[in-house]
């Protein structure tokens, strides 16, 4: 099997060239070229990131996932997560790397009454290659938490979405996962019950 991710490439301003693969035995993050600026950081993302919840809002586990709203692999991981969202709370971060639609798009969702709901309207077209939600008329100051965001991701230094960083349930240690990874490598990745029957997800 093999994981999937779209690779950023590194620039000031960061812009996605083409989706990649990457081996499911890799366990960090593959870095954009140049160092990262910050190191990574549990209570950075919370304290800068914008996202939304999904899953238990009363869970302590928290797993944030850097996503961008144009990337199909993405639309896989937001499947393959979703039956661990009893065990954790996800935290979904919008980012820009494919381009100014990616921007609009993670705004929209954001600012949306239900988050969720435009994310899986979002992600389900964008399964089904219809180019996601309808993102018009979103203002600066709606798009500046999505750039941010993005900001973020690169002075972390993360190469590719989905990006998924949280801590191992038993052992407590920083986990920081590059790309899509179905349902049960998830739960194994991240210390949570493997579901008897999981949502294949992406890398099945």
């Amino acid at each position: 099997m093999k994981r999937r991710s779209c690779l950023a490439a590194a620039a000031a301003a960061v812009v996605l060239a083409a989706c990649g693969k990457k081996d499911e035995t890799s366990s960090t993050s593959a870095a954009a070229p140049g160092a990262a600026s910050v190191p990574v950081s549990l209570e950075k993302i919370a304290s800068d990131a914008k996202g939304f919840n999904v899953g238990s809002t009363m869970s302590t586990r928290v797993v944030y996932v850097f996503f961008d709203p144009q990337c199909p692999h993405c639309a896989a991981l937001w499947e393959a997560a979703k039956p661990l969202k009893p065990q954790a709370r996800f935290v979904w971060i919008p980012v820009g790397l494919l381009g100014e639609k990616s921007f609009s798009q993670g705004a929209a969702i954001l600012a949306a009454p239900d988050p969720v709901a435009a994310m899986e309207q979002n992600e389900a077209s964008v399964r089904e290659h219809t180019g996601g939600i309808s993102a018009v008329n979103m203002s600066d100051a709606q798009i500046a938490p999505v750039k941010a965001n993005t900001q973020l991701f690169t002075q972390f230094g993360f190469g590719g979405v989905p990006t998924i960083v949280g801590k191992h349930a038993v052992s407590g240690e920083l986990v920081t996962i590059d790309g899509a990874i179905a349902t049960q490598g998830l739960a194994q990745r991240l210390g949570l019950v493997a579901p008897a029957t999981a949502t294949p997800g992406a890398g099945s």
